[in-house]
């Protein structure tokens, strides 16, 4: 028998037609079968699907009727409804669910919710799965480490608030040595984020003081992760928004406190003065400067009356003070010293050494003594009038921005000087960060400079007058636009955004090692559906350049 070989000719006219398949090929095999199937703010669960959940042999209670509440939040501006919500007893049932949405062809998605303090619903999740997190529960206090490396930690369920946490801890007499301003939010919540607030300029933010974690992927893999194990996963979830896995527990380093504070406020007018005392205390070793530095803006009228500057209690606080000064807006530099019982007679010494050195308005500083928990836990007072006053459960469009040092007066003079100088019916935080305590294999994201200012404009939308959740909104949306305009090298924290381009820019060079993780690690994009990456779209835009180009060749 003999072969004969036969030659085809390929009409000129198919050309482009195989160029496209060519290129399809090509990018299918960059983006694994997570593209095609990757999950849509619409995903739904099926009949089906509701069935396998009631039947999964698993101790967890699962809601198919009572969904509103997990469609709510603490911004009271997104209402995406799921279909069901699952309370699980351990990390097993999550390692369930998550398999069960993995394998399932409805593009299932699931939202793991904390404390719902989310403000752009990002912990929710439409017509999908939300895990409510809270019903894991357990906190140890242990060491890790042997001999001189031993490293006291706290080991809490991802559910666990933090001011739970801190008070086993204190028990011990230790406390996390990163904490943020309101300690009633989820361990997982904050470490999806970073965790920042006066601590994080010794300390870094709270990811930067992980020693652990246990996480369940989106492959429905359960992995213990560390630095030394599984370190590309550990970083991926450090500030990875829930991109990359659930954080079931997590080891938290710890350090030995004292039980009291000083607990300081001086008052400036001049806002070169305020950042350049701020960047100085933050540059200093801790018996040099302050345990705990935030900077604020207060609006002339309004916040500058509410403390009282000769207050020497914690339920003295709230009084009010006058303060005289022709400045459009003030500014507040908050700062505690710890001390022990031993050191009372010293203290005061100490910190008139720490306080010369500054340049605030004369005589106009206050000084209190409160305990280590009691200063931590502040805010809760505020929440309670908030509760009361019912704006705790109004819109609450905040917006959260990390700005570089060298732009920070340019900032100061536009947003608060002018575009903020009547206020925001809340409190506009701006206090410095050093960007060495930051860790560039996490998923978090800074300015490039060596120094940058953590900005909050935390405002609350009125029921019954100005200022709404529109305008509000709309404030924040120029101030973006100025930051935009004059190049400032901004990244929000807490980020929101409504499309992959400003995801792109968001991430900048880092962009392509966050889209390799979430196909490592969650390849059917089944984790914070919330957080509206809409990975979709780069697809779409992908085939959309094939097909003009097409056009112009045919």
């Amino acid at each position: 028998m003999t072969s004969r070989r036969t030659s085809t000719t390929i009409p000129s006219a198919c050309l482009p037609c195989i160029l496209l398949g060519l290129c399809l090929l090509s990018f299918m095999r960059s983006f694994p079968d997570f593209i095609v199937t990757a999950a849509t703010p619409s995903c739904s669960l099926s009949k089906e699907n509701c069935r396998e959940l009631a039947a999964l042999n698993l101790n967890l209670n699962i809601s198919f009727s009572n969904t509103a509440k997990a469609s709510q939040d603490f911004g009271h501006m997104y209402h995406d409804r799921p279909s069901a919500i699952i309370y699980p007893s351990s990390a097993q049932d999550i390692v369930a669910i998550v398999k069960l949405a993995y394998f399932s062809p409805n593009n299932l998605t699931i939202a793991a919710k904390g404390a719902g303090h989310s403000i752009y619903g990002q912990a929710q999740a439409l017509h999908g799965i939300v895990i409510e997190m809270s019903s894991l529960k357990g906190i140890e206090v242990g060491v890790h480490g042997f001999g001189e490396a031993a490293v006291p930690f706290v080991e809490a369920s991802g559910g666990e608030l933090w001011i739970d946490v801190v008070k086993e801890a204190l028990k011990k007499g230790m406390a996390p040595r990163s904490l943020t301003d309101y300690l009633y939010l989820s361990v997982g919540g904050t470490l999806s984020n970073a965790g920042v607030s006066g601590q994080a300029f010794r300390y870094g933010p709270q990811i930067s003081n992980v020693l652990e974690l246990e996480v369940v992927t989106g492959k429905g893999e359960i992995v213990i992760c560390s630095k030394h194990q599984h370190a590309d996963l550990f970083y991926s979830v450090l500030g990875g928004l829930g991109q990359f896995a659930i954080i079931t527990k997590a080891k938290i380093r710890l350090h030995h406190v004292p039980p009291k504070v000083k607990w300081v406020r001086a008052y400036y007018s001049d806002f070169s003065a305020f950042t350049k005392d701020q960047e100085m205390l933050i540059s200093q070793g801790r018996e040099n400067s302050f345990d705990y530095i935030e900077g604020s803006v207060l609006v002339k009228g309004k916040d500058v009356n509410s403390w009282k500057m000769e207050s020497h209690t914690l339920e003295d606080v709230n009084s009010n003070v006058t303060i005289e000064s022709d400045a459009p807006v003030l500014y507040c530099l908050e700062l505690t010293k710890a001390y022990f019982e031993r050191e009372s007679n010293l203290i005061g010494k100490k910190l008139n050494s720490l306080l010369e050195r500054l340049h605030y308005l004369p005589s106009e500083v206050s000084i209190i003594d409160a305990s280590y928990l009691g200063f931590l836990d502040r805010v809760h007072d505020k929440e309670r009038d908030l509760r009361k006053s019912g704006l705790w459960y109004t819109p609450h469009p905040w917006l959260n921005l990390f700005i570089p040092k060298s732009r920070i007066i340019e900032f100061d003079a536009w947003v608060f000087k002018k575009k903020l100088s009547g206020g925001i019916n809340g409190p506009m935080l701006v206090y410095p960060l050093n960007r060495n305590k930051w860790d560039s294999r996490m998923s978090a994201v800074t300015p490039s400079e060596d120094i940058f200012y953590a900005v909050g404009l935390l405002g609350y939308a009125s029921p019954r007058s100005a200022p709404t959740a529109e305008s509000l909104m709309d404030q924040n949306s120029k101030i973006l636009y100025f930051c935009r305009t004059k190049s400032i090298e901004y990244k929000q924290y807490l980020p929101h955004y409504v499309n992959l381009d400003e995801w792109r820019t968001h991430f900048d060079r880092l962009w392509p090692r966050f889209r390799e993780r979430k196909l490592r690690y969650d390849p059917k994009a089944i984790l914070s559906p919330g957080q509206r990456f809409f990975f979709l779209e780069e697809q779409n835009s992908f085939l959309n350049q094939i097909m003009v180009h097409l056009k112009e060749v045919m």
